[in-house]
């Protein structure tokens, strides 16, 4: 497994947490690509923790789908199944739409300029072709209604899935840029309003329209 360069050690009191998310992010940004194994022993030396936390982290992988254990084997990263970020997809676009309803009217004002300015860098991120800011920006802003819910079942639902949706548009950007952002600012604009209703359908078919096909098959 080829480690990454560069300095990534981190403090050695760092959560389990912290592991999880490093790890996580690793996979779905695709620096762990589907297929490679992952061995406990070099993810703890590349996060300069010990092999706990991270054996830890990777059974809460296993459990997202984006990791699998083989018996007497190492773990290895998952390929991307269709029809599990199809399922992934429908769970997470329910949940925003969820959230979406139940705080429409509520938001702040620095909450609704948050999801202004994370709308603003991701039409910046799609005009430069740059996926990650894009999808970055993306997650900020559907991230600000589900944290004023606080709903925590609601958000752990999202921590679980929402990575495997995430990977495969990374893998594969097939987003309207233009239509995204106006999509996005009508949502804004509706739940400013208190409209519930709509911006709740606008949040779901958000969601639901991403695209489910394959990533590699335009490779």
């Amino acid at each position: 497994m080829p480690i990454p360069s560069g300095t990534a050690a981190v403090d050695r009191t760092l959560l389990r947490d912290d592991v999880y998310r490093r790890l996580r992010d690793a996979i779905v940004d695709g620096t762990f690509r589907p297929g490679e194994q992952l061995r406990d022993g070099e993810l703890a030396e590349w996060l300069g923790v010990s092999r706990t936390p991270v054996r830890e982290a990777l059974l809460r992988l296993g459990a997202s789908g984006l990791v699998v254990a083989l018996p007497g084997r190492s773990t290895t990263v998952t390929a991307v199944d269709i029809q599990v970020v199809r399922d992934a997809r429908d769970v997470v676009a329910a949940m925003h739409e969820l959230a979406v309803r139940q705080v429409a009217g509520r938001l702040t004002p620095q909450d609704l300029d948050r999801m202004r300015d994370a709308n603003r860098r991701f039409a910046a991120a799609v005009a430069l072709g740059d996926v990650g800011a894009a999808l970055d920006a993306d997650e900020e802003l559907h991230r600000i209604p589900v944290a004023a819910l606080g709903n925590q079942a609601l958000e752990a639902v999202l921590e679980r899935f929402d990575p495997l949706i995430r990977r495969a548009e990374r893998m594969r950007f097939g987003v309207d840029g233009g239509t995204s952002v106006d999509r996005h600012e009508q949502l804004i604009n509706l739940i400013e309003a208190g409209d519930a209703t709509g911006a709740a359908s606008v949040a779901f078919d958000i969601w639901h329209s991403l695209s489910a096909d394959d990533p590699e098959a335009d490779a």
